[in-house]
C-alpha cells in the first residue's frame, strides 16, 4: 500500500525547466560554482573556529 501511495506523489517526467533553461545558457555552471564556493568558505570557517577552539581548551589545561 505505501509504495502506490509513494507513486502518487512522484514528479512528473517532463524534467524541471528551470533547470533545463539554466543548462542551455550554460548558467548552470555558474551556479554549481557560486554554491561551491559557498560550501568551501564555510568548511573553512568551521575548520578554523575548531582550531581557536582546540587551542583555547588547550591553553586552559
Amino acid at each position: 500500500m505505501l509504495s502506490f501511495s509513494l507513486n502518487l506523489f512522484a514528479q512528473n517526467s517532463n524534467g524541471v525547466e528551470m533547470a533545463d533553461a539554466l543548462r542551455s545558457s550554460g548558467k548552470i555552471y555558474v551556479v554549481v560554482s557560486v554554491i561551491s564556493v559557498v560550501f568551501i568558505g564555510l568548511a573553512m570557517y568551521l575548520f578554523s573556529i575548531d582550531r581557536r577552539l582546540k587551542k583555547i581548551e588547550k591553553s586552559e589545561q
